[in-house]
């Protein structure tokens, strides 16, 4: 890695390159004086870089007392005992009295809507504007390309359209319609025409002129009234777009024309400056920003080559649409953008501050892309992101609500900066370590005005479940972990806290990614259990997945589920705090199984990490399987590793000899990427091998059980040998 040249900046020491960014292109934009901008970064990080260091050493005393704690008394605890403990050294603390949140200003893809969400990592612009263009997507496309529509009967789906997938394709989604928006009578399946009369729909159905049994449904169209090139219905406060195109392949085998089913996708989007990157540097986090920047002034693109040809992506224009009084309506084209920031723990090279110590990246993330965001705030473009005037922060990795009154003190003082308004700058809490879930309320109330946005992550969830507790014993299987009472307490009381404090119509309550992208119609068996537990959104991990779970919206009413759960008891935080730990003998061959698994996993994402800076990619697992991979499916596997490894429940031998022979595996998986360096048999030489190793025997020792630490030294080290 080089060293970046830097310029002093009201005492910080900037990389030149970031500093351009911001005072020749964001500053002028944001209007904002570059001088007056650096004094008051100045001024934020001497106040908030000593707090956020007292709450990484907080971290340190409660996990050392908990650690203590399980050395004197091994294995399960006694409960009673355990949670009074909890509560004297301030792990557990007292749930504040009774409180609604209140954000104002938020946005109606958050407050009204329920729909799927897209987390993608910010430094790939092409990444990017596809989720940002993901606001809309084909459902004839989507099941086209994807194995929701069965192969049988001759429907392969091959190079050239086959007419006989077609027909499956079209069938299904007539079923979606009479499902979303049905006739009076009959199936929109039988539709000859759909044309609009007195303002009204009317769908001629075998020869009779037929209305929807909800008229309301109707929001407006495209075209001629009598000769409409697109109906815009909505459901469940979705929106349908019926393509009409005769003169289109498909069109012109339909008997209404109708050419597409275009649906109402991923309303929201993470922009990801955390897991899902590689940012360890200046020239890393400066691509971030950049991005950042493209996509809130709407100018980002990139070229690349498909099928032969040169195409540009640009981010999508709004639509515009005919309604029946005779005015227009204007939806959005894009997606509304959430920016994830990183977490407390990391610092980055990009700024050195006055004692020569590098930045707390959350808060150089937090005044950046704030600052960036402003443009959007001040100026009213075609391609704005917030039609209501707010900046929307994501913030991941916080333990409990001291840490989130960190944060929410941080955003006040860059509002001031910015001379943005009191709370402009929202917050979105993940709940994914277990000192946040079981003080959520409290987390909560600490942003009471910010939050607009909480969810669950499995993964990073379980990686901490099994790093506070480590010490305590040897935990059950990965595989059997989802299958404890504390997960689904877990889930299900992330959603009745949500409910009491208020998030039903004013935030989005969220539930985690689906992690095989190939696997469509598994994932349209089980993601319509996100809706059904009561979440206004879930992840999903590409924009045709997102087009298909916005099915589940139109299957299931989230604000009627949510009104029926808010009346169940809550979910209890002794549940939560159940800890998972293995209760019988396993035999040789599942303890081999469950290294060979989370070893081949670790190995194929870290390579990847540490010597090509991919932070999320499809990595396939043992059984050839591609899956989505981030540090949150690292920090499982190599905690899991590390906690058995420590309770000799395996051996170092046993667990070197599983890395070696598992990175052989991954050398095969990967023999086709031309930029891939094997690690197999020089293992010592593999810097991205060193680094997966570290990982698990140096697990216990890892903060909180994060892999950001080793990852960004190694992949730090890969570069400054490869003169990155």
């Amino acid at each position: 890695m080089q060293t970046p040249a830097r310029v002093e900046r009201a005492g910080l020491q900037v990389a030149s390159g970031l500093a351009a960014l911001i005072e020749s292109q964001v500053c002028p934009l944001a209007a904002v004086e570059p001088d007056h901008f650096w004094r008051g970064f100045a001024a934020i990080t001497e106040q908030f870089t000593p707090q956020n260091r007292a709450l990484l050493a907080e971290r340190d005393r409660l996990q050392q007392a908990i650690d203590e704690w399980h050395r004197a008394a091994p294995g399960k605890p006694d409960f009673s005992q355990y949670k009074a403990f909890l509560q004297q050294i301030g792990y557990l603390v007292p749930a504040p009295a009774p409180f609604k949140i209140s954000p104002t200003q938020v946005d109606s893809e958050i407050t009204q809507q329920a729909g799927p969400q897209l987390v993608v990592p910010i430094m790939n612009a092409r990444f990017a504007l596809n989720a940002a263009n993901a606001r809309w997507g084909s459902l004839y496309d989507a099941l086209y390309g994807n194995d929701v529509i069965s192969d049988e009967g001759g429907a392969h789906a091959g190079g050239s359209y086959n007419p006989v997938r077609g027909a499956k394709v079209i069938a299904w989604g007539r079923q979606l319609l009479d499902q979303a928006a049905p006739l009076v009578a009959g199936s929109h399946a039988a539709a000859q025409q759909y044309r609009l009369v007195d303002g009204q729909l009317q769908v001629q159905v075998d020869g009779e002129p037929v209305a929807l049994a909800d008229p309301s449904q109707l929001l407006g169209y495209r075209g001629e009234a009598q000769a409409p090139t697109s109906i815009l219905l909505q459901n469940n406060g979705l929106r349908i777009d019926i393509i009409i195109d005769s003169s289109s392949e498909i069109g012109a085998s339909d008997r209404a024309g109708v050419a597409d089913i275009q649906l109402e996708s991923a309303l929201t989007t993470i922009m990801d400056c955390e897991d899902s990157v590689a940012a360890v540097d200046a020239p890393d986090k400066t691509l971030a920003y950049r991005n950042w920047f493209g996509l809130i002034c709407g100018d980002l693109q990139e070229t690349l080559q498909k099928g032969g040809k040169t195409i540009t992506r640009r981010m999508n224009p709004d639509r515009l649409y005919r309604t029946s009084d005779g005015g227009e309506l204007t939806l959005p084209g894009r997606s509304l953008l959430f920016v994830r920031n990183v977490g407390h723990l990391m610092t980055n090279p990009a700024i050195l501050l006055a004692d020569g110590s590098e930045i707390p990246e959350g808060i150089m993330d937090g005044v950046i892309t704030s600052l960036i965001s402003k443009i959007d705030i001040d100026r009213n473009n075609q391609l704005r992101n917030s039609r209501e005037g707010s900046i929307y922060i994501v913030k991941p990795k916080m333990h409990g609500p001291a840490e989130v009154a960190f944060t929410d003190a941080l955003f006040a003082a860059i509002e001031q900066l910015l001379g943005l308004s009191t709370n402009t700058i929202k917050v979105g809490i993940m709940d994914e370590e277990r000192r946040t879930s079981v003080n959520l309320e409290a987390c909560i109330h600490a942003a009471r005005e910010r939050v607009v946005f909480i969810n669950t992550g499995f993964l990073d969830r379980t990686g901490d479940e099994i790093h506070t507790s480590m010490l305590a014993g040897p935990f059950a299987p990965k595989g059997d972990l989802k299958a404890r009472k504390w997960i689904a307490a877990y889930e299900d009381r992330n959603v009745d806290v949500g409910l009491v404090c208020g998030l039903r119509g004013n935030a989005q309550i969220g539930k985690g990614m689906w992690p095989i992208p190939d696997k469509m119609a598994d994932m349209m068996a089980a993601k319509i259990g996100h809706p059904q537990a009561g979440a206004t959104t879930a992840w999903v991990p590409s924009p045709t997945a997102a087009t298909l779970h916005a099915v589940h919206y139109h299957q299931v009413n989230v604000p009627a589920v949510q009104e029926q759960l808010a009346s169940r008891a809550m979910a209890s935080v002794d549940d939560i705090l159940d800890i998972p730990l293995l209760e019988r003998e396993l035999s040789a061959e599942e303890i081999q199984r469950d290294l060979d698994n989370n070893a081949q996993g670790m190995l194929g994402y870290v390579v990847r990490w540490v010597e090509q800076g991919v932070g999320c990619s499809k990595v396939p697992d043992i059984n050839d399987v591609g899956l989505m991979e981030d540090r949150a499916t690292l920090r499982i596997s190599s905690q899991h590793i590390a906690n058995w490894l420590h309770h000799g429940i395996c051996s170092a031998e046993q667990v070197d000899e599983t890395l070696q022979r598992m990175a052989a595996v991954v050398d095969g998986q990967n023999a086709g990427d031309p930029l891939y360096r094997p690690m197999a048999p020089n293992f010592a030489d593999s810097i991205a091998f060193q680094a997966a190793r570290d990982l698990v025997f140096k697990g216990l020792e890892q903060p909180s059980g994060y892999t950001e630490p080793l990852l960004h030294h190694y992949r730090q080290l890969f570069k400054a040998r490869h003169g990155q």
